[in-house]
């Protein structure tokens, strides 16, 4: 996982470094007893044949490894050269590329050939496997424990998406929410700071961004009771409700939160630079667009900005 270090180094911290396979790999004629026949026996094991000159080929084999990491482990891509390995073809009666047969417990039992569209390839390996929705399965198990406020089972299984598929950024982000659920804010940094740019916008990093940069800015204010008494003795005290509206926000009081902060809105909007609406927006990129705390605040800012 090249241009990941920093990322397998903090997500191994707390999950125990575990990893996995390729699910994409080459043989020959020399391995193909072991790669194929006897891998099959614990898994339907697709081969793949092809040859550098076949430009079809080169069209199918993205989409037979977007498939394969789809099935999650429950299918294996071998390929063939078959300029370089013409025995094991010339048997199975292969006269055109690409071609792909499945074996399963040792036998050829299924193929097709040509450069199928992905919809197709999937179908395929959905009838040697059943539905390949693990992925989306198991992110929304990892969400799922994080809401429930177990970061390490959540951690676990980003971890095993991530590792699966760099470019998986809501399970990039999970993992870094996962770290600061867990209070090691340093390691949920170090994850994102190992991201592609391609990365940098994606909604769900946005969103993990914010939540680290609120938990900082968390990490040094006062006592909850001590701010309210503030409040309470000068209700024009913002910086001690715009306090208040973090800490609140810390605890999971998304609703109550937001409304401190238009509260301050409402009495003066210039107040620190429009600090509570900025902040307001943050809360809004950390939550994330469809939260019912995103959507519900947004429409009062949106009421009192146009009023």
């Amino acid at each position: 996982m090249a241009g990941h270090s920093g990322q397998d180094a903090a997500s191994a911290s707390l999950t125990g470094g575990q990893n996995t396979s390729s699910t994409v790999t080459d043989t020959t004629t020399a391995t193909f007893g072991q790669d194929v026949i006897t891998a099959s026996a614990q898994q339907p094991v697709l081969v793949d044949f092809w040859a550098p000159w076949c430009e079809p080929c080169k069209q199918l084999t993205p989409v037979l490894e977007k498939v394969a990491k789809a099935a999650a482990g429950k299918i294996k891509i071998v390929k063939m050269n078959i300029d370089e390995n013409p025995q094991i073809p010339a048997r199975l009666g292969v006269r055109s590329i690409p071609a792909v047969i499945a074996f399963n417990r040792a036998q050829p039992v299924d193929g097709f050939m040509g450069a199928l569209p992905e919809s197709q390839v999937r179908g395929f390996v959905e009838r040697l496997v059943g539905p390949l929705n693990e992925e989306e399965n198991l992110l929304a198990e990892a969400e799922a424990l994080l809401a429930a406020e177990d970061p390490v089972g959540a951690a676990e299984l980003f971890s095993v998406l991530v590792k699966e598929d760099p470019g998986n950024f809501p399970a990039v982000a999970g993992l870094a929410k996962s770290f600061l659920a867990a209070g090691q804010i340093d390691s949920a940094k170090k994850i994102l700071a190992s991201l592609p740019a391609s990365g940098e916008r994606d909604v769900a990093i946005l969103a993990a961004k914010a939540a680290i940069e609120l938990a900082e800015q968390t990490a040094a204010l006062g006592d909850t009771a001590d701010l309210v008494r503030k409040i309470e003795a000068d209700p024009t005290d913002h910086q001690a409700r715009f306090d208040y509206a973090l800490l609140l926000n810390s605890n999971g009081e998304r609703d109550a939160a937001a409304a401190a902060l238009l509260d301050i809105f409402k009495r003066d909007r210039q107040w620190n630079e429009e600090g509570a609406r900025k902040q307001l927006l943050q809360f809004f990129e950390a939550w994330g667009p469809t939260d019912p705390a995103t959507i519900a605040a947004r429409k009062k800012l949106s009421a009192l900005l146009f009023s």
